[in-house]
């Protein structure tokens, strides 16, 4: 059956890949782009598909597939000017990464096609490169979790709880009796429980397990990105941490401790992603809107970078930070985690007259019904102008908020030799 008779115009909500019954529904957001196509590709990389999205409402373009079902692998191709000085670097040579994606199938292969410019011109970033480069790209990819009953958390008051700081392959990495180190399912075995226990530990804070970025000149050296502060998928668990590719496997992990008392908080990066500077890769964000996902500088060729990565995310757009509190939720609701630790926090704050402890990204945080009952932990500074705000970090009405100070005189580090 042809692709073309398959697809009708579907809705803009939810955001992402949402597979039902007879398909998926697919949804994206770009304010500044002139169209949107959807690829589509066998598992192991060949495009079969590139489909203009009919419709478009509120910045979010949108359409549904019939026939689709879970696991599908897919991109976006999106179209629009490319004039980097205006802040604008669409290029639809280029495959992105859908920024709600449950699942990515893997890390990119460091090639120069991941440039939107042409890495040999004497004009840099200013210049525009036609390679393709879907052959390098990793996918997202469909993933249903509708199965996936509501998680039943310890629920414990932060001043009972004692926090032990963990890296997900480090914390098993030295231990060949463990089945699976290295990942989700190693992580909850029962002698990392048993010994988690023996320490008095109530709650395991996960370095970054977002999908991330293996930044190339780490790769080009023979070496990887080992702590994780370079997220390209903020919905998504990072794939080396997944032993049969199945994202259920995180929840399960969430599970076992939940059964041993336990409470699962991640330290999340949401102050900027793994994409870095102007001459940085075009992976997801900047191909689908750079002017609207990022901090630009007055000159918009150049990006802010209060957090010393290259870029800075621009939680003061509503749908940027739209994304942020649907994934915070997400983790919470769906994958049933118990409280985030916020690299870099005053870089969330940030408005363009400097860190406002009013910003929208607290403001969500206040009103949250969900968020309002997790425990959050915020590392108060950036590298930008003001940047330590120990204490200036705003409070909830509900104990549950500290400052890393406070988290780091009961907390314990794993890391490894």
């Amino acid at each position: 059956m042809s692709t073309r008779t398959r697809i009708s115009a579907g809705r803009p909500h939810p955001l992402g890949a949402t597979p039902d019954a007879g398909g998926v529904n697919f949804a994206v957001f770009s304010q500044n782009a002139t169209r949107m196509q959807l690829c589509l590709f066998e598992r192991f990389g060949r495009e079969t598909a590139r489909i203009d999205m009919p419709e478009r409402e509120g910045h979010v373009w949108h359409c549904y597939v019939a026939g689709l079902k879970p696991g599908q692998h897919y991109g976006f191709r999106a179209h629009g000017p490319y004039r980097p000085d205006e802040g604008h670097r669409f290029n639809p040579n280029k495959l992105l990464l859908d920024p709600y994606a449950r699942q990515i199938s893997g890390h990119a292969i460091w090639h120069d096609a991941l440039h939107g410019y042409d890495t040999r011109s004497r004009l840099h970033d200013l210049s525009y490169d036609t390679r393709d480069s879907a052959p390098y790209m990793p996918r997202a990819v469909v993933c249903d979790t509708s199965k996936l009953l509501p998680a039943r958390p310890p629920d414990r008051p932060m001043a009972d709880t004692v926090i032990y700081e963990a890296h997900v392959a480090g914390l098993t990495a030295d231990r060949p009796d463990i089945a699976s180190r290295g990942r989700f399912q190693g992580l909850a075995s029962d002698k990392i429980i048993d010994h988690l226990g023996r320490l008095g530990v109530t709650a395991i804070e996960l370095l970054p397990v977002h999908a991330f970025v293996n930044d190339r000149f780490l790769v080009e050296k023979g070496l990887s990105n080992y702590w994780g502060y370079q997220s390209i998928g903020f919905f998504a668990p990072e794939p080396r941490y997944l032993a049969s590719h199945d994202i259920a496997e995180f929840r399960a992990m969430v599970d076992r401790f939940h059964s041993a008392g336990i409470e699962v908080i991640l330290d999340v990066v949401y102050n900027h992603t793994g994409e870095g500077n102007q001459m940085g890769p075009t992976l997801s964000f900047r191909g689908l809107d750079n002017a609207s996902y990022y901090r630009l500088a007055e000159n918009r060729r150049y990006h802010i970078d209060d957090t010393g990565t290259g870029n800075t995310l621009n939680i003061e757009h509503p749908m940027v930070l739209r994304m942020v509190m649907d994934s915070l939720r997400y983790w919470v609701e769906v994958m049933g985690v118990d409280g985030f630790r916020f690299d870099l926090c005053t870089a969330l704050g940030r408005r363009a007259e400097g860190f406002d402890r009013n910003a929208p990204f607290f403001q969500a945080l206040r009103q949250d019904p969900v968020l309002g009952r997790v425990k959050l932990i915020a590392e108060p500074w950036d590298i930008g102008p003001g940047g330590y705000q120990l204490g200036a970090i705003p409070r909830r009405s509900r104990s549950g908020t500290t400052s890393s100070a406070t988290r780091c005189a009961t907390s314990g580090a794993a890391r490894p030799a």
